[in-house]
């Protein structure tokens, strides 16, 4: 679900028990849904955050010879020289934007907020973060790539979000987004936010998925950033 040109499909979420005071948006991978990753946030989940993993429409990918299938915006090829669909990328962050500002509307402060994804839905979080005006918690972005890198400057970014936390997970045998390609987002990051607030981790045997280690090291980072608040 990305904003106004979502799935009709409500998100799939895990609210908290009692008064939200935190929130997790996490936007799934290429011909996903948002319920697995609603699942696998239930098993880490912190009592004060609602989780909401929204669902994509559906569109023909290049990528997949013209299949429709729910996917945000087009891919074309996983290698960093790869043609990138840059308008479907900043709508769509625009429609991320507005599931933010839907939040804040609803009593969350935009720096109570961990935006996350997977694949693409991991590069798009990437993207919306360093664009975006909100003021945001952090970023787990996993299995993914930092699309439009050549949009970006060479030196750190001017917006609210330079001090932002980031952590980036990948698996060292993903056949479908090099380790490679992950380790360049990394060093990329590292120039535009505060290096020290940028960890990238990697796990050892794990393909283009997610393992329990990872989402204990998603825990851990949620934790940190979304205390408890009295």
């Amino acid at each position: 679900m990305c904003g106004n040109n979502m799935s009709p499909q409500l998100p799939a979420t895990v609210p908290a028990v009692g008064k939200a005071t935190a929130a997790v948006i996490f936007l799934h991978g290429l011909g996903d849904t948002g319920h697995g990753w609603a699942e696998a946030f239930a098993g880490i989940r912190s009592s004060h955050i609602k989780y909401t993993c929204p669902h994509v429409p559906i569109m023909p990918v290049t990528l997949n010879m013209n299949m429709a299938m729910p996917s945000c915006f087009d891919i074309t090829g996983l290698s960093p020289d790869s043609q990138e669909d840059e308008s479907g990328i900043k709508e769509k962050a625009e429609n991320v934007k507005a599931l933010i500002e839907q939040e804040v509307k609803n009593g969350i402060p935009s720096n109570r907020i961990v935006l996350g994804g997977f694949s693409r839905g991991g590069a798009l979080s990437l993207y919306t973060a360093l664009t975006t005006q909100q003021k945001l918690a952090g970023v787990t972005a996993l299995s993914c790539w930092l699309p439009l890198q050549a949009s970006f400057p060479q030196g750190p970014i001017s917006g609210i979000n330079r001090d932002i936390s980031i952590l980036q997970c990948h698996g060292d045998c993903d056949p479908l987004v090099l380790l490679m390609f992950a380790s360049l987002t990394a060093g990329k990051l590292k120039t535009l936010v505060n290096p020290a607030n940028v960890t990238f981790k990697t796990y050892e045997g794990m393909k283009h998925s997610s393992c329990q280690q990872e989402m204990m090291d998603i825990k851990q980072f949620i934790g940190k950033l979304l205390p408890p608040v009295d």
